[in-house]
């Protein structure tokens, strides 16, 4: 028998952690292949993780509610495997004889007594880059690890060793020139451990008058005895507000507004709405509508669609526009409609409700809340006028759409100015300063408004 590592699984690009809501199977259950193992949870949506492996659990190596970071071992699960031979040729496979086992806390390798298809992943490795670890641990072969129990060698020992090996690989031809060193006495100096540092140019100077002379933190909060309510914050509302603090820290905001008029989308809607229920089976909102817009004024300013990597501009060149959906719990989501761009209205409307019921229902998939370009947010919705929303890091630029309401407006005829009664909507653009300007910024929010008041209305359902 063999024991097969079941990490935590990667969930998108910005995703680094998840927290394990529910274990679905306890140590000793047999699993099937493809069948979940447990529940996780990450600030974007809650997934199941499955087993690529038919075994049994034979350790859950975390709590409920603990936070794992990816790549992590989180269970091991035990299959059944006959492969003996030596992998010190830097091979990882799913099930086979290099399957990593992560080490413990108190340092000595978690390896089952014999079990030759086994593999030993020992923490803070000092200049191992192997394919299968994201973040530089140090990998050893069965035959290695083998060969370390055999003749008693510990973690501490067994990591001093110098590898001759691809990647500086412990190889079995390493082991058994240490272990005849070591019977002789010679000791073998420690691996010495190699920092890479990235250079980047400096920052420009703070001059000493505005330069911050202490972290800020928030003031203390005094209790008024029996007189308040402590509630805690739950697990995607910690999230929330870690990442909207990030933004802010990240990004120097400016928000731009503009007035649009909404009139003839207004009338339009209400005299199509039905039959495209009849025809299409979809209720059509004002979303799919604000998204198309947002999509051809991408198209016409593409560095809107883009990150900041340091001192470069990341400029996307797939459109996948986010919305911003409050869930019944009061927290909010966002998924993201992929290639908005190639999508008719028709096909936005259909996009728009599916993932919008889905995030109510937490029916969402991880990939559908990733790769977000740009965010819509409606806080017209609740009946706010406007908003000054937060940008989703890592992206550049958030348009929020305030209520349409019946408004008073100067309009010109060709018998000259009257005042009419219009549908307006305020319309506001929040932008990452350090790559989008003033004048970006305020060309493209207004550029969205040109979309909106020369939508066509001629179409029929």
């Amino acid at each position: 028998m063999a024991q097969f590592e079941l990490v935590m699984p990667k969930m998108g690009e910005s995703i680094m952690e998840a927290t394990i809501l529910k274990w679905l199977k306890n140590e000793g259950d047999p699993i099937e292949a493809e069948e979940s193992v447990l529940e996780i949870a990450t600030d974007k949506v809650d997934s199941e993780v499955p087993s690529p492996v038919e075994g049994t659990l034979l350790k859950r190596l975390y709590n409920e509610g603990d936070v794992v970071e990816v790549g992590k071992p989180i269970a091991l699960i035990e299959v059944a495997g006959d492969n003996t031979g030596d992998s010190s040729n830097d091979q990882t496979t799913a099930v086979q004889d290099t399957t990593p086992v992560s080490t413990g806390s108190n340092g000595n390798y978690n390896a089952p007594s014999p079990q030759p298809q086994v593999q030993v992943q020992i923490q803070n490795a000092a200049t191992t880059l192997n394919k299968a670890s994201a973040n530089g641990n140090r990998f050893y072969s069965p035959l290695v690890l083998n060969i370390a129990r055999q003749e008693g060698i510990d973690f501490n020992e067994l990591e001093r060793i110098a590898g001759t090996g691809k990647n500086a690989r412990v190889t079995k031809k390493d082991m058994l020139a240490y272990v005849k060193q070591r019977s002789n006495g010679v000791s073998t100096a420690p691996t010495p451990q190699v920092q890479v540092q990235i250079q980047t140019p400096p920052p420009p100077a703070v001059p000493q008058s505005i330069a911050p002379s202490a972290k800020i933190t928030a003031p203390p909060i005094t209790y008024d005895g029996d007189n308040v309510e402590i509630i805690e914050m739950d697990r995607m509302r910690r999230m929330i507000a870690d990442h909207m603090v990030m933004s802010k820290n990240v990004s120097p905001h400016v928000t731009s507004f503009t007035e649009v008029d909404m009139t003839d989308i207004v009338n339009w809607r209400n005299k199509i709405k039905t039959g495209f229920q009849q025809k299409e089976g979809q209720k059509i909102t004002f979303t799919p509508i604000f998204v198309e817009a947002i999509t051809k004024a991408i198209s016409d300013y593409p560095r809107i669609n883009s990150s900041v990597d340091g001192y470069k501009v990341i400029v996307r060149k797939n459109i996948n526009i986010g919305m911003a959906t409050a869930l019944p719990s009061g927290n909010l989501i966002v998924p993201v409609i992929k290639d908005a761009n190639h999508l008719n209205l028709i096909g936005l409307t259909k996009k728009v409700n599916d993932l919008a019921n889905r995030a109510r229902n937490n029916k969402l998939k991880a990939d559908e809340v990733q790769g977000g370009t740009f965010t819509l947010t409606n806080v017209g919705g609740f009946g706010s006028l406007m908003g000054t929303p937060i940008i989703n890091q890592p992206q550049v630029a958030i348009l929020a759409v305030g209520i349409i309401r019946k408004m008073p407006a100067v309009m010109e005829t060709e018998y000259g100015d009257v005042i009419a009664i219009r549908q307006k909507m305020i319309m506001s653009l929040s932008y990452d300063h350090r790559v989008v300007d003033g004048a970006l910024g305020s060309t493209f929010l207004n550029r969205v408004k040109h979309y909106l008041e020369t939508f066509d209305t001629s179409a029929e359902w």
